[in-house]
């Protein structure tokens, strides 16, 4: 791909590195997604992306890709820049270094935009400048760091990156009084919570979600691979259902679905009837009037292989995963509606007493229109 001239504009390669990263995110896990461009003379003349877990880094597809169209052939490699949005690697895994790669291919500077907070692999940049090769790190830091925001949390906890999607009227109503399974938002918003459900290891739901819509929660894409994996299925209750009630979950996929409940529940009669068909329930500890959320999510992490959930709430789930910090990232269509109606539930809910001193702050990290929707992606302040 060839874009247009922007010597001036360094932040253009860059911005493009990031759109290639993120083509790797979900099959590159537990890796980070990274993305790398090459530049000669203001124009991109190679690019790539770490695809998947165990295959190339972007560097190194990025020299592949030069190598196959005998770039350095007619270009002199030195006067070459490759804008990368991780620190390029210094250690020997599934794959050789990428600094060594770059050394080796004599590529004259590396602009970099985030450092590698891994030890393992960490030190790249001093490895290039030590063979001389000009090193630039910071560049579009932040958006390079939100790349690698889901391989953070793996490699600092023992817990899934956990997204939450919400959906609300413009006074932040997600249903009507009577719960009625109705859409809030628009088809095209519809269709962008499967592209997240098509990343997620697991879908999480309330209770009250559960028994108000009997959810089949899986991701219902046209273009689905062959061998997809649909999402394990959670549902939060304290009240566990009847194992031959009439839901979708239990009817068509029980091997695919969990219970959270309270660990009294899940010792109970009910728990075992749901085991019997294959149904997996786990018992969280109390937290206030709540569960403490955390052992669930490294247990989906550590017995089930899970690196990515999406919570589709209710309200007080919601903020329950909100409130003790468990929310990596969020997901909220604002839909151009009113209900007007102080009974109807609303997005976030569960706490009282509180100040806006209180309130828990994001960070607004795009903005787009779905349909006629607003879909905002936010991050948590506190994570910053």
């Amino acid at each position: 791909m060839r874009c247009s001239k922007a010597t001036s504009s360094p932040n253009k390669f860059m911005s493009r590195a990031i759109e290639l990263a993120r083509r790797g995110r979900g099959p590159t896990a537990p890796n980070p997604c990274v993305g790398a461009v090459l530049v000669h003379d203001g124009y991109i003349v190679s690019e790539g992306w770490h695809t998947a877990f165990g295959k190339l880094h972007a560097e190194r597809e990025c020299l592949a890709q030069a190598q196959e169209k005998r770039l350095f052939e007619s270009i002199n490699p030195a006067l070459c820049t490759m804008y990368v949005t991780l620190e390029p690697c210094n250690h020997h895994g599934k794959t050789p270094p990428c600094s060594e790669g770059i050394i080796e291919a004599g590529i004259g500077k590396v602009v970099i935009g985030a450092r590698d907070q891994n030890p393992k692999a960490a030190g790249g940049a001093d490895r290039l400048r030590e063979a001389g090769v000009e090193v630039e790190t910071g560049a579009m830091e932040r958006e390079c760091r939100d790349l690698i925001a889901d391989f953070l949390v793996w490699q600092q906890t023992d817990r899934t990156y956990n997204i939450l999607k919400m959906a609300a009227t413009l006074d932040g109503k997600i249903a009507s009084a009577e719960y009625k399974p109705e859409p809030v938002s628009s088809p095209e918003s519809f269709a962008r919570v499967h592209e997240l459900r098509e990343l997620a290891d697991a879908v999480i739901v309330g209770g009250g979600t559960f028994y108000a819509d009997n959810p089949g929660l899986t991701c219902r894409k046209d273009d689905l691979p062959a061998d997809f994996k649909q999402p394990l299925a959670i549902v939060v209750t304290s009240r566990l259902p009847e194992s031959d009630a009439a839901f979708t979950l239990l009817q068509t996929r029980p091997e695919q679905t969990m219970f959270w409940t309270d660990q009294v529940t899940s010792g109970s009669d009910a728990a075992e009837a749901l085991k019997d068909i294959g149904v997996y329930v786990a018992g969280l500890p109390k937290q206030g009037q709540g569960f403490d959320f955390t052992p669930g999510f490294e247990l989906l992490r550590k017995a089930f292989g899970c690196y990515y959930t999406l919570c589709e709430g209710g309200g007080r789930l919601a903020m329950a995963l909100a409130a003790q910090g468990l929310v990596d990232e969020l997901i909220h269509f604002v839909a151009p509606r009113m209900l007007g109606d102080a009974a109807a539930p609303a997005a976030y809910s569960g706490r009282s007493g509180v100040n806006m001193a209180d309130a828990l702050d994001w960070r607004t990290v795009d903005v787009e229109l779905t349909g006629n929707d607003l879909m905002l992606s936010l991050r948590p302040v506190k994570n910053e």
